[in-house]
Formats: structure tokens, C-alpha cells, sequence
């Protein structure tokens, strides 16, 4: 004797598999993990405070020259 398939089910199942593997191509292609972000900005704000200890004083603040 065959099995009964509800067809409505089985499409619905074969529209999230579907689903799933675009977001898993587009993740794979675009994504970064959260661990990756976050070591990318800890990196970032490492360098940038690296740059400021070793920044000369002139006196003044930086930032755009008087007309």
C-alpha cells in the first residue's frame, strides 16, 4: 500500500530548504560570524589607540585649519 503525502506540507518544507540554502550561499559569500566583527573592531580600536599614544602635541586640537 502507497503512503499518503500531504502535498501542501512537502511543498512547504521544499520552499524552506530552499530558503535555507540562499541564506547559507548569501552567508557564506557576505557574512562575517559575530566573533569575526567583533575581533575586527577590537583590532580597529587597538590601532587607532596605538596611533593616538604616539600622536605629537602641538598645543592646539586637531581638526580643521582657520580661514
Amino acid at each position: 500500500m502507497a503512503e499518503i503525502v500531504n502535498l501542501r506540507a512537502k511543498r512547504k518544507a521544499a520552499e524552506r530548504d530552499a530558503r535555507r540554502r540562499k541564506g547559507d550561499e548569501n552567508a557564506a559569500k557576505f557574512g562575517r560570524t559575530k566573533a569575526e566583527r567583533n575581533l575586527r573592531e577590537a583590532r580597529a580600536e587597538k590601532a587607532r589607540d596605538h596611533l593616538d599614544a604616539h600622536r605629537r602635541e602641538s598645543g592646539r586640537e586637531p581638526g580643521p585649519e582657520p580661514e
